[in-house]
Order: C-alpha cells, then structure tokens, then sequence
C-alpha cells in the first residue's frame, strides 16, 4: 500500500501527486462545513484522481497528525496493491428510515471476500443507531465497520458527506474492503466521570427521550446543568448520557444531545434511548478524556502489524473538543505516542461514532475517541 496524507489551509502542504490514482485508490476527506472555503482544494481533488474512490465528511474540526485545523481540508489517499474497493452511496428519506439505509448499504457491500467497511453519514438526517442496526443486521460481526457522522462545528444546522466528488447533505457513503491482504485495527474508549443516580427510561420513542423515573427528561436535565441550561441544546454536549440496556449488562454506549423539545419536555440524541434501558448523566473529566484517546489506541490489535505503511482515522466527538478547548491536542498527542511510529494520522470532530462493541457487533457511540488504523500486508 502507498500512503501520502495533505493538508489544505489556504493553499495545499505539498504538490497532489496524481500517479497514485487508480481504480484500488481510496481518497478520504474530512473538511470545513464551510462550503465556500473548500469547493476549490475539492475540484482539485476531483481533477487530479478522476478513478479513485473518494469518500469524506464535512466536520466539527479536522484533525492532521497531532494537531487541529479549523476551515482546512485534509485527505489521506490510500493506494492499494492486492485489495480492492467497493463504493456505496444510500439517500436518506428520513431518519425513521435509517435501518433500511443500513441494511441497504450493507447488502451492497456484502460478499465473501468483503473483510471491512468504513462508512460517513449526514450527521442530522440519520438516526445513527438505527444505521448501524441495520449494517449490523446484515454484514457478520467479524467484519469490522467504522466511521462517523458529519459534523457542523456546534450549529447542528447543516452537515455533508461527498457524493460524486461534491458535497451533498442527506446521503450516507461507504466504502468496502476486500481480499485477505487487507488489514484494519479499531478501538474506541471515552473517559467521563458519573454525574447523580441512575435512572430508568419509562418514556421514549427512538432516540427522542421524554422521561426518567417517570418524571420530565429535559426538566432533570436542566436541573443538572443549573446555569448552563440557558445554552442548550449545545451546552448539553458537556453534560452525555451513559446507557446501559438493563441492569446485569457490562457493555455501555454514550449518548449525546442533538436538539431540545421545551413543549414536550423531551431531549433528541444521536443514538436510540431504548425503554427499560438503565442511564446515568455524565460529566468532563479532564485528564479522563485524554486517557480514554491512549486506551483506545491501546486497545487497538497490531499483533499483525510488520513496519508498513498504516493510516490511523481518529474520529472524536464534538462535545469532547468542546470539553478540552485549548487542551484537545493532547489527545491527539497522546493517540500518536502509543500507535506505531511510521503511522500518519488524520480525522475529525463529529457528531457520533461508528465502531465494534466488545462483543463485535457495530454501534453507534457519542463522546468517545474512536480509532480506524488500516495497512496491507
């Protein structure tokens, strides 16, 4: 596999280099919501690999190596020797849908040869979990499936996935991965501290939560956040959920805050908040949030890995730049000491996370620092 990453703010780092464009050529880009800041570095992207897969997401911030770019756009292009590549693309009708999107994407890239899949979804017009569901409902757990949801900085009015080399919203993309040289690694962890009790869900439809302990879920909510209420939905970003589908089990997913409903008293998130389900608030924690980024490259299995060529895609949560303000390099700093030396990193902020559980089955996560490092052997 070759590798070359750029990085484009104002002008590009270094000179595209258009010999690595084939038809097993994977571009990734993550970019500034802004469109007028980033039409230019796109066309000359579409222009200089015109057979290459091209895949990205607009963002709550773009990550390059170890450090963090606002209105910039940066890109990894892959070159494979011996894997292959399959591209998916699945409009979103509505979020009620998304489990058909998934299962849709999923049937597409499904075969026997398929060993993993990295997907981007509009970040406002998918239920995340949902997807996910269906992905999961059709592609074998052994089959590793990450990305992330698109992002808008902390506006939640408008985010993009690239479609035909442009930036569209409402659409989900994905990319398939195939033959046995192909490798991928994943990891995903977060680092938040416990805020009050737990409670049960005893009303919600999807991913809109109404009640805790029968009782409003925005008024416990604002009751948490004290002064901070004021700014929802976009302060709630600090403040996620802990879920856990019922009382005996160990395997927990975080939930964040995408839109508040004053009328109904209900609290949208990106991921489903099941009925029954056991939750539990929670807050920053500082040095936490910067652990959880190394246990998750920790976490990652490179027991395979020789000394080629390998692309890290660190996928962050929103809400924990908001957390770590001038202090979130450090957990890409952090990301960077753990993982091999030769590995070149990008990524972005977003608004949820797409990576195994323990058990393997793919989900949706929020708040979390979520790894994606991929070589060929």
């Amino acid at each position: 596999m070759l590798l070359e990453t750029y990085l484009y703010v104002d002008s590009w780092d270094k000179e595209l280099d258009s010999s690595l464009d084939s038809s097993n050529t994977l571009l990734i880009v993550f970019a500034s919501s802004n469109l007028n800041k980033i039409q230019k570095p796109l066309l000359e992207l579409s222009k200089n690999f015109t057979k290459s897969v091209i895949v990205g997401a607009s963002t709550a911030g773009e990550i390059y190596q170890d450090e963090l770019y606002e209105e910039s756009v940066v890109v990894s292009v892959l070159k494979f020797e011996k894997t292959t590549l399959r591209h998916s693309l699945c409009t979103l009708i509505s979020a009620d849908n998304s489990f058909d999107d998934g299962v849709n994407i999923a049937t597409d890239l499904l075969s026997d040869d398929l060993r993993g899949v990295f997907i981007l979804s509009d970040g406002l017009n998918a239920n995340g979990s949902k997807l996910t569901e269906g992905l999961s409902s059709i592609i074998p757990s052994d089959i590793p499936i990450t990305g992330g949801l698109a992002a808008d900085g902390d506006r939640f009015e408008s985010t993009w996935v690239i479609v035909g080399n442009e930036p569209k919203s409402g659409f989900v993309c994905a990319v398939g991965f195939y033959g046995d040289a192909i490798r991928i690694a994943h990891g995903s962890k977060g680092g938040w501290d416990s805020l009050g009790l737990e409670r049960i869900v005893t009303k919600s439809k999807d991913n809109v939560l109404y009640e805790l302990d029968k009782q409003p879920a925005l008024e416990i909510y604002k009751k948490y956040l004290g002064d901070k209420a004021e700014g929802l939905p976009a302060t709630g970003l600090l403040f996620p959920l802990e879920l856990r589908e019922d009382a005996e089990s160990n395997e927990s997913k975080v939930r964040t805050i995408l839109a508040v409903d004053e009328e109904t008293q209900s609290i949208t998130f990106a991921g489903d908040i099941p009925e029954g389900s056991h939750v539990t608030l929670m807050k920053a924690n500082f040095n936490r949030i910067i652990d959880g980024a190394s246990e998750a490259a920790e976490s990652l299995d490179l027991t395979s890995y020789g000394n080629e060529e390998i692309l890290s895609i660190a996928i962050s949560c929103v809400g924990r730049r908001l957390v770590l303000k001038s202090r979130v390099e450090e957990e890409l700093e952090a990301i960077l000491d753990v993982i091999p030396k030769r590995a070149k990193q990008i990524g972005f902020y977003s608004y949820g996370e797409i990576s195994p559980l323990a058990s393997g089955k793919c989900d949706l996560h929020n708040q979390t620092m979520t790894l994606t490092l991929i070589w060929e052997k």
